[in-house]
């Protein structure tokens, strides 16, 4: 485990060292740099999509819902309190460009987490990474006026960076979906080290190094009974084997026991460290599609790969059933394998995601009362009304992180169990 530690260490100050080399040399070539950016600053006035400045972006109402998608949503720096952030690594590729490597402190992460700063032609909009889509935008490190939202005739929402008085569109993260989500397909990509991806190798060194040390007591305790750490994991796994492996699965459990276990524990953790509101914690990880959609499709392949001949047989042309019933059953059968993944993941997004959502608008009571900090005696009203229903939606949302890896736990051994299970024959 040392060694493992001792490895990140190296691996994370070699980082450092290569984002302060790359901020020295920007330093010296700072002027040259500077010149650059006029030039194309002046370019890109004629290719800009119109004139606009920052009295466009006026202050809205204090809006809880748009707050609450805000704090759960992925982010490219861990927000401490304040204007004060923790920077993560970006990684950022262009076709047009190629690779981009810095911290997201490089934006200079102010309000609401929205960079002053364009670097490589992308900016930091409310904790994302975005890209200037206009070509002539300028690639080195200048300084922007703001970021403008704006409704499209799509519903979804458009965003603009000012610079120099003028505005120029932004493309969003890159997705695979085509644009069915809403994300589209943009022209960079985005291999960053999000919060999101942080807690989750967070939560991996924490469970390697929590079984690692259950089985060092198994083994200097071998026979004796369960002590410390091992007396807390112990009934866990117990209770997963007895009580979803073995009904489920049956005589081959031990097959499929290392990937339940694995999924469970990794989804709990997740959930739990989801629970903190600070660092290392506020990452909504398992309340995120692309992270449940992953999970389930580890549950959708071994389920497919170990299917037994009787478990398709049952699928594509079930035997003891009538022909004309057939031609109805099949396409339901075959809907219904895709069906099951759809569902663990949609049930586990939903769960976290609808409990973070319900605790984040209780806490903005303090502020819809307030009227934003203009009533005292509102925020007290509002206060005194979210600590007790928040303390009590954590105390829920505390009892949700165990049962929804219990319930994905289970479904998954369900699944598998009945694509492994011997049929008897029909009459």
């Amino acid at each position: 485990m040392r060694k493992i530690l001792l490895s990140l260490a190296v691996l994370w100050s070699m980082s450092l060292g290569v984002f302060a080399q790359d901020h020295h040399d920007h330093q010296e070539h700072a002027t040259e740099s500077h010149e650059h950016a006029q030039e194309a600053g002046e370019h890109a006035d004629e290719h800009a999509q119109h004139t606009c400045g920052c009295d466009e972006a006026h202050e809205a109402e204090y809006d809880a819902g748009a707050t609450a998608f805000h704090h759960i949503s992925d982010a490219n720096a861990f927000h401490l309190f304040g204007e004060l952030y923790l920077p993560l690594p970006c990684i950022l590729y262009a076709p047009d460009h190629g690779l981009s490597v810095f911290l997201s402190s490089k934006f200079h992460i102010g309000h609401h987490g929205t960079g002053e700063k364009a670097v490589d032609g992308y900016v930091l909009n409310h904790g994302e990474v975005m890209r200037v889509s206009t070509p002539d935008f300028p690639k080195e490190e200048v300084e922007i006026d703001c970021i403008l939202a704006h409704k499209g005739d799509d519903g979804h929402d458009h965003y603009e960076v000012v610079y120099q008085g003028n505005c120029f569109p932004l493309d969003k993260k890159t997705t695979f979906d085509g644009g069915l989500m809403g994300g589209g397909v943009t022209s960079y990509y985005d291999l960053s080290i999000t919060k999101n991806v942080f807690t989750m190798m967070l939560v991996f060194v924490l469970l390697f190094w929590l079984f690692r040390a259950v089985a060092k007591g198994y083994q200097k305790r071998e026979g004796m009974a369960p002590k410390g750490v091992q007396s807390f994991m112990e009934p866990v796994f117990v209770f997963i084997r007895d009580e979803v492996a073995i009904p489920f699965l049956g005589p081959k459990y031990e097959k499929y026991l290392p990937y339940l276990m694995s999924i469970f524990f990794f989804i709990l953790g997740l959930n739990l460290i989801g629970q903190i509101p600070f660092f290392p914690g506020s990452g909504n990880v398992t309340g995120n599609l692309a992270v449940t959609m992953t999970l389930a499709l580890f549950t959708f392949v071994v389920t497919t790969l170990n299917g037994k001949k009787d478990y398709w047989m049952h699928i594509f042309w079930m035997p003891g059933v009538p022909a004309w019933i057939k031609v109805i059953l099949t396409p339901v059968e075959i809907l219904g394998m895709f069906i099951k993944p759809l569902t663990l993941m949609l049930r586990l997004f939903a769960n976290i995601t609808a409990g973070h959502i319900v605790i984040i608008i209780f806490v903005s009571l303090i502020f819809i009362f307030g009227n934003a900090g203009e009533s005292i005696g509102g925020s007290s009203l509002g206060g005194a009304m979210a600590v007790p229903l928040t303390l009590f939606m954590m105390s829920i949302e505390l009892l949700v992180a165990f049962i929804q890896a219990f319930v994905f736990c289970i479904l998954s051994a369900s699944y598998i169990g009945a694509a492994i299970e011997e049929h008897h024959e029909h009459h």
